[in-house]
């Protein structure tokens, strides 16, 4: 992934710096690197992805400009030649080293022009100022606080601030920030134009940018597997990725020791398609073990981030300990743009709309987030195919009574869109099963009884009271959040509120994320 960090001022600690910064090494394991711009601290932890060799080592430089950047930019070739036609010569391999000529020739219009999952902070030598961007999912982390001077600081992760500032706040995907303003370069929900085209038309459109943001996740010169779930999001991915490759690719999927659902499906999926399959195993004990760390590397209280990143940290452990494999694909985004269970319930058209806009909009702080930290904290690197900013923008301008479920079936347009010989057909049409829940049934039932017993009911009301931002409202929540407590005191407001479904939509008032407690949830997890 990459780690990078800013603290813009000549006044910045070295040692105050380095000791929030050292927090997310396991982001960046292979090279690290602390700059004085003269103006302040920029700092890089690497994880060599594009570009191996020690030339493509950041900060990059350029007469008295510096830049850090944990992203991937695709096609950055394209733009590396213009440069280059324009007199600028590069020294790796790296993509991102195009960043600072780019920054020269365009200033911040060169937002605009990237393909790219990525945040940076950039040093202008010429101004004395600072920069920093952030791509327009979300993707790539970037959170900023204020020192008690009123400096602003910079890093991938709120961990990095703790101490350093007051208030910690996640930058806003889709903005640049200048001369002290957050400005929104690219707003990703934005419809332009609503896509009015036949539904053949449309399904043709969905599989073939879909097929072309994943081909271009599948460059790196580092090895590259893939998270099956035997879900759809997954499974596509990695059927289309197959398909791609002249060798078997390879997939993990995690389950329960004792009533994994959906490892039955991964591997009926992997057969199909011919990947070399490895399937992790976890215990009721690994579960309990595992939740004070894995509510610390994700900086969340949120109930449905954390049970669903159980499973995913404890694979992606399992994959930095027993392979060399550097980079993951997965299935992420896709329930946001074509909907989840409980957007069955959507009143109408315009509101399944407006809940597509707020989820892709607060992407970022859930889902997302849970992709990040738990690839990360492994020293692996995420890419997210179904985030693609030309698929998404497309999807998010389709007219959404396409998008309703009136097929008898979630997600219809996606699974329309491949037909075909991509995956069996019961796997194509298979109900959609929450992931958390998907790994087993088992693994939240011990969470929310490992709650239960921690809190007698009298206990549980006084201690929930003590939250005004997001209270707690059940003994599982409220366990979340004094271990979140503890780990990043007075900074719930990172996180919006829980995902939940929309709770005024009738059939959505519930008081638990997993699609379990909805009346449509029929054969999910069968």
């Amino acid at each position: 992934m990459c780690s990078i960090m800013g603290y813009c001022s000549e006044a910045a600690d070295y040692a105050r710096f380095k000791n929030g910064f050292d927090r997310t090494i396991s982001r960046g394991p292979d090279d690290s690197r602390i700059v004085d711009t003269g103006n302040g601290l920029l700092g890089f932890h690497r994880l060599a992805i594009m570009g191996l060799q020690p030339e493509g080592m950041q900060p990059f430089a350029l007469d008295g400009s510096y830049v850090v950047c944990n992203g991937e930019i695709y096609g950055f070739e394209t733009l590396k030649q213009a440069l280059q036609e324009k007199g600028y010569t590069f020294q790796s391999g790296s993509d991102c080293e195009i960043l600072l000529p780019l920054y020269r020739e365009y200033g911040v219009e060169m937002f605009r022009m990237l393909d790219a999952e990525f945040a940076l902070i950039l040093y202008d030598g010429d101004t004395k100022s600072y920069i920093a961007a952030r791509d327009p999912i979300g993707i790539r982390p970037l959170y900023y606080g204020y020192d008690p001077s009123g400096t602003i600081v910079f890093a991938s992760e709120p961990k990095n601030l703790v101490g350093l500032c007051e208030k910690i706040m996640p930058f806003p995907p889709g903005h640049y920030y200048k001369d002290g303003k957050f400005v929104c370069y690219r707003d990703i929900t934005a419809v332009k134009e609503v896509c009015r085209d036949d539904l053949d038309t449309v399904c043709t459109a969905i599989r073939e940018k879909l097929i072309a943001g994943i081909k271009k996740r599948l460059v790196s010169d580092a090895k590259v597997g893939f998270l099956l779930s035997g879900g759809l999001d997954s499974s596509l991915v990695c059927a289309v990725a197959q398909k791609c490759s002249d060798r078997p690719i390879r997939t993990f999927a995690i389950g329960m020791s004792e009533d994994a659902i959906d490892l039955k499906y991964a591997r009926e999926v992997a057969d199909y398609i011919g990947s070399q399959h490895t399937e992790v195993y976890m215990t009721p004990e690994e579960v309990l073990d595992s939740l004070e760390t894995v509510i610390a590397l994700l900086g969340t209280y949120d109930i449905t981030t954390i049970r669903a990143s159980m499973g995913m940290y404890l694979v992606c452990k399992a994959i930095h300990e027993q392979t060399d494999i550097r980079v993951l694909l997965t299935g992420e985004i896709s329930d946001e743009l074509f909907g989840y269970k409980y957007t069955d319930f959507a009143p109408s058209a315009e509101e399944f709309q407006k809940e597509a806009v707020k989820r892709i909009r607060e992407l970022h702080m859930y889902d997302v987030l849970r992709a990040d930290r738990c690839v990360s904290v492994n020293s692996l690197e995420a890419r997210v195919p179904f985030g693609d900013l030309d698929f998404v923008e497309y999807v998010m301008g389709i007219d959404p009574e396409r998008k309703l479920n009136k097929y008898g079936k979630g997600k219809y347009l996606l699974r329309r869109a491949f037909e075909g010989d991509y995956l069996p057909h019961s796997i194509l049409y298979r109900e959609k099963a929450a992931f958390s829940d998907a790994v087993g049934h088992s693994m939240v039932d011990y969470l929310k009884d490992y709650a239960e017993r921690r809190y007698t009911d009298e206990e549980f009301e006084k201690k929930r009271l003590a939250y005004g931002h997001a209270r707690p409202f059940t003994k599982e929540s409220l366990l979340y959040r004094e271990i979140f407590e503890a780990y990043y005191p007075g900074q719930s407001g990172m996180i919006v509120d829980f995902w939940m479904p929309n709770r005024s939509w009738k059939g959505c008032n519930v008081n638990d994320p997993s699609a379990r407690v909805l009346a449509n949830y029929g054969d999910s997890g069968k």
